[in-house]
């Protein structure tokens, strides 16, 4: 698997595909915490190229099997978003990324929040290093967990 940058706000051909990854990712996620209100879920395509992240995409001859999008902060780096298509979880395309992130930051620290009952994505945040820091309620009974890997090994 490659992993490439892409910048959807220049390419609307990509910015289609990623749009169709994250719906269909986040829709695995809203079964799995029972809620269908995740913001990205129901992003539309001037949205998605206008949120002003930067891109990481994971594929293989054309295909799409995930993507992460994060932001430069003062402290260091926030995972905004990371997509794994369904039929291709579970073989590694989520934690390629997630590393490929914190070797971006270089050591500083790198944030991400998660549905609190995304039990997978939890396990992939801590198998990767970061250490939940808290819950909180973005939506009236809508909770995620925040978490956050220091920038060491």
């Amino acid at each position: 698997m490659a992993l490439h940058r892409r910048d959807p706000a220049a390419d609307e051909a990509l910015a289609v595909r990623l749009l169709a990854l994250q719906r269909a990712a986040y829709a695995v996620e809203a079964r799995l915490i029972g809620d269908d209100r995740i913001p990205a879920l129901h992003e539309d395509l001037a949205a998605l190229r206008a949120a002003g992240l930067r891109w990481l995409v994971a594929g293989d001859d054309g295909a799409l099997s995930g993507a992460i999008a994060w932001r430069a902060t003062a402290d260091g780096l926030d995972v905004d978003r990371l997509v794994v298509d369904p039929a291709s979880a579970r073989r590694g395309t989520g934690r390629a990324l997630v590393a490929a992130v914190l070797a971006e930051a270089a050591g500083s620290p790198v944030t991400v929040s998660t549905g609190r009952d995304n039990t997978p994505a939890r396990r992939l945040y801590a198998g990767a290093g970061f250490r939940e820091t808290g819950e909180r309620e973005v939506l009236p009974g809508l909770w995620v967990v925040d978490a956050v890997h220091d920038g060491t090994a």
